[in-house]
Order: structure tokens, then C-alpha cells, then sequence
């Protein structure tokens, strides 16, 4: 597995980083903004997106005083692509066990149920 891709996997473990992924995901944020929404301080957010960040899940911009954190698209796109590849194998997995009939083995008829009066 991509060393990347395994390390924002393990980033979006931590469940006050999936959050901020998934609040990052309406557009960016500045640091103050996002430490309103959620019970931890402005230190402790930065400290999280500073892991999103070092492992490529976002992407941070300077916009006057304040410091605006938003997805990588890239970073979003290894995941997703991860995913897509994941569920691809696993859906042909799938198909190609309900198209197959064990050999030698027929489709039984169903039985009829006698009608007692």
C-alpha cells in the first residue's frame, strides 16, 4: 500500500480529524472558525491540521491575517481512488461468485406442496 495513502488512512482514524476532514469538505476554513464548531482549542485543531496537512489531506493558504485550511484535492483523490479500487475488486469478486454453479450440481426443481382437503 502507498506509504501516502496509508498515512491519511491513519490520520482520518482519529475521529476530531475525520471531523475536521469532513467540515473542510464544504470549503475552507480558517483555524478560528473551525475551533468554534468543535469542543477543543485553536492550539489543538492546528496541531490536528497539521497532521492532515503533513500527510497531504490538506492544503493551507495565508488570506490577510488569517492562516484558510481546505482539501488537497490530490490527497482526496489518492483515498478515493484507493476506494474505488477497493470496491471494484470487490463487486467482481462478488459477481463472479453468483454467476457460479458448482459443476455437476443442477438447478433443482421446486417441489410441489399437495393440497390436503
Amino acid at each position: 500500500m502507498d506509504t501516502y495513502l496509508q498515512a491519511g488512512l491513519d490520520a482520518l482514524g482519529d475521529a476530531t480529524r475525520m471531523a475536521i476532514f469532513q467540515k473542510l469538505a464544504g470549503g475552507p476554513v480558517a483555524v478560528n472558525e473551525l475551533a468554534r464548531t468543535l469542543p477543543l482549542s485553536r492550539p489543538a485543531v492546528s496541531q490536528h491540521l497539521l497532521v492532515l496537512k503533513d500527510v497531504g489531506l490538506v492544503t493551507d493558504s495565508k488570506a490577510g491575517t488569517r492562516r484558510l485550511y481546505q482539501l488537497n484535492p490530490e490527497g482526496v483523490a489518492r483515498l478515493r481512488a484507493h476506494f474505488d479500487q477497493m470496491w471494484t475488486k470487490a463487486l467482481n469478486a462478488f459477481q463472479a461468485a453468483a454467476e457460479k454453479q458448482p459443476s455437476g450440481e443442477k438447478h433443482a426443481k421446486p417441489r410441489r406442496r399437495s393440497r390436503r382437503t
